[in-house]
């Protein structure tokens, strides 16, 4: 964080008093402009783009019309909604279309989709901030905000996960509390519709057990433990592939395949995403005692009541990148 200067006569630097009041709120600046847009290396040019407005504002900045925080928020909510009148909605495979009914039929490859993006818990806020709105970072659930109209998007992040008031939201978007409460009722009743079944979110200590036997089965290849950990209705996709599957059974069928096709020597990395458990899954190449594990996919988890109700896999290499993974292990 930066620290404030002077120069000799005594005279603060103005370029660091702005760091040291805006500092902190860099990343849930970074966590709002991710779930209006879908995209983290969006949400960082969103938020540089935010920063370097308040900068060239700051010297007309009035603290007794709004605190920072409020004032930052504005001009992030207007950076946002002037870039989403440009960018298409980013989904993930399960919002294109029906799933696929056979898991041995060739994959369906899309990247012309400009697909949903996870983001790394450790770009976020504190661990404890992270664990409190871990509902509303789930990829599933960004994904359904995806659907909703710009406005309605800031208006149900401002109030159901900033918790924001109506007549805050409303000065935020020169607009009245009760174009608020109306957008906000609009919003809920889309996101009930487009968006997949509510699930009770548990500790995070008890969803990442529940992966850490899911990676565990993983490496050994073990098809008929990993089936055991999964939700009867389980969802696996696979973002830049549009096909997905739904259930236990074609999800089984499914890694058939992967072990199959690639192998069942296996290393699993740790890691976490959206404020869900994930891991980054290694698979052997090479022969003998010169073999190397190569990375292949991230995977990010929904977990409920016990079970893996979800598994969305990430093999795009910008992707993996954002999580500073080593190539080999």
């Amino acid at each position: 964080m930066a620290t404030i200067s002077s120069d000799p006569t005594g005279v603060p630097d103005p370029a660091a008093e702005f760091a040291r009041r805006t500092d902190p709120y860099r990343r849930e600046l970074l966590a709002y402009c991710y779930r209006m847009l879908g995209s983290v290396h969006d949400a960082e040019d969103l938020v540089q783009d935010t920063l370097l407005r308040a900068w060239r504002a700051y010297d007309r900045y009035d603290a007794t019309r709004a605190g920072m925080r409020t004032w930052l928020y504005r001009i992030a909510t207007n950076v946002c909604l002037t870039a989403l009148d440009t960018r298409k909605r980013r989904p993930l495979p399960s919002g294109l279309g029906a799933p696929d009914e056979d898991p041995l039929t060739p994959l369906n490859y899309a990247p012309e989709v400009p697909w949903l993006q996870p983001i790394p818990d450790a770009w976020l806020a504190d661990p404890g901030q992270v664990v409190a709105s871990r509902g509303t970072l789930r990829l599933a659930w960004v994904a359904a905000v995806q659907y909703l109209p710009a406005r309605q998007r800031a208006v149900l992040i401002l109030r159901d996960v900033l918790e924001w008031s109506a007549a805050e939201t409303a000065a935020l978007l020169e607009t009245t509390p009760a174009a608020v409460n109306s957008a906000l009722q609009r919003a809920r009743a889309r996101l009930s519709t487009a968006g997949p079944a509510e699930h009770e979110v548990a500790e995070a200590a008890v969803d990442r057990a529940v992966v850490d036997r899911y990676a565990a089965a993983f490496e050994k290849a073990d098809i008929e433990a990993l089936t055991a950990l999964l939700a009867h209705d389980a969802i696996l996709e696979m973002p830049p592939v549009s096909t997905w599957f739904v259930g236990r059974d074609r999800y089984a069928a499914f890694m058939g395949w992967v072990y199959g096709a690639n192998g069942t020597d296996w290393r699993v990395v740790p890691t976490a995403a959206n404020g869900s458990p994930a891991m980054a899954a290694y698979v052997r190449t090479g022969p003998g005692d010169g073999a190397v594990y190569r990375l292949h996919t991230l995977q990010v988890f929904d977990v409920a009541e016990g079970r893996i109700v979800r598994n969305t896999v990430f093999q795009d290499p910008e992707v993996l990148a954002l999580f500073d993974l080593p190539a080999h292990v």
